[in-house]
């Protein structure tokens, strides 16, 4: 689940992490007297679950009340697209208005869950700020990796170490230490599954500060932080992809023309490259998951359907505790209940009652193929390429 900026910067204060002041605001006339209670200037960031902002004028300097009422009825209410939001953007329903800061330094750090050493790996560099992709591109050495063992936690000697790589001053080292275990702190309290301040700022006056926050906790262990879940933005996400979460269907939206449902994770992933390889490209990820009934399969097809990019269906299920039957009927249940929306379906069936899962296909007046290989199938995807 991922956060607001302004929400990231709320849940890591209570962990001592240092942020700006700032003011959350949901009209122009709230942000002109945001503005006007600060003081002096100020920065107007519109609150948006996607990076790139600052390229895409969704960051902007105000001088006075008045200009940060302007930015903000220029943004409120509008889409911001940026590198991350592909070419519809997202809504910008409210911004943040933070105090104008003087700085003499960007900086970058970071924490994520590293599948390869399954911990948490700290990362930081002395050049944070807009562009640290193009760092880690053109200059990975200047990025530290720190990985930190899941039973001993981030080591004090691990926090200095990091310090260090931010080239501060000395007596600036055991701030950033602290602040470094701070975060850590925060990672691991609230199970999040990514952490990053860009940039982490050391402004003129020798203040470290989160002048920016992401703050993504994992969808798994949600349950266990009601108050964080409660910070859910539904706005933020696509339709699809929560009406998939009612109905725990596993679901990711995604560019291509191809829809696929699969049961298992690694089945659909094998799909997916199928998919490509045949020259066309998949528009969803979709796990079906093994205890589907007929309603639950109709209702993933649904999802599916209701994607306009969609010209074509690939199914491909290995029936086991999801007999093949089951997901036949729920199929032709989906059609049944919305005939303008049909596609053509390429169908893949192994496993229990697949004999009679593809009898039902077959029977049902349906555009469906039938294949028995995933060359086959991939043969028949390609005429959607």
């Amino acid at each position: 689940m991922k956060l607001h900026e302004f929400q990231a910067k709320e849940i890591l204060s209570k962990y001592g992490v240092p942020i700006p002041k700032g003011t959350i605001a949901r009209t122009p006339s709230q942000a002109a007297a945001a503005a006007f209670d600060m003081g002096g200037t100020v920065v107007v960031k519109a609150q948006v679950h996607a990076g790139g902002r600052g390229k895409a004028g969704g960051i902007r300097v105000a001088n006075s009340p008045g200009s940060a009422e302007q930015a903000a009825s220029e943004m409120i209410g509008t889409n911001l697209v940026t590198g991350q939001t592909g070419s519809n953007g997202v809504p910008v329903e409210s911004v943040l208005i933070e105090e104008g800061l003087e700085i003499e330094k960007e900086l970058y750090l970071g924490m994520v869950i590293d599948g390869a050493t399954k911990g948490v790996v700290a990362i930081a560099s002395a050049e944070g700020g807009m562009d640290i992709e193009e760092v880690a591109e053109c200059t990975p050495e200047k990025i530290i990796q720190v990985s930190i063992d899941p039973v001993l936690g981030l080591q004090p000697f691990q926090g200095r170490k990091i310090a260090y790589s931010l080239g501060l001053e000395q007596g600036q080292i055991r701030e950033a230490a602290s602040l470094t275990q701070n975060l850590y702190k925060a990672f691991v309290s609230t199970d999040a599954s990514l952490a990053e301040i860009n940039p982490l700022v050391l402004t003129k006056d020798g203040r470290l500060l989160a002048a920016d926050a992401k703050l993504n906790i994992d969808d798994d262990a949600i349950f266990r932080h009601k108050d964080i879940q409660s910070m859910s933005d539904h706005s933020q996400e696509d339709s699809l992809e929560v009406e998939a979460r009612k109905y725990d269907i596993n679901y990711v939206k995604l560019d291509g023309n191809i829809g696929c449902i699969v049961n298992g994770a690694g089945l659909a992933m094998a799909t997916m490259d199928v998919t490509s390889s045949a020259g066309a490209s998949p528009a969803n990820f979709l796990d079906i998951g093994g205890g589907a009934d007929e309603e639950k399969v109709s209702k993933a097809l649904k999802i599916v359907l209701s994607d306009d990019n969609v010209t074509a269906i690939l199914v491909n299920l290995f029936g086991g505790i999801l007999r093949c039957d089951i997901a036949a009927r729920g199929f032709v249940m989906a059609i049944e209940e919305m005939p303008d929306l049909s596609r053509p379906m390429i169908v893949r069936m192994l496993g229990t009652n697949s004999d009679e899962g593809r009898e039902i296909l077959s029977k049902s007046g349906l555009d469906v193929t039938l294949v028995e290989t995933l060359e086959e199938a991939a043969n028949a995807i390609g005429q959607f390429s």
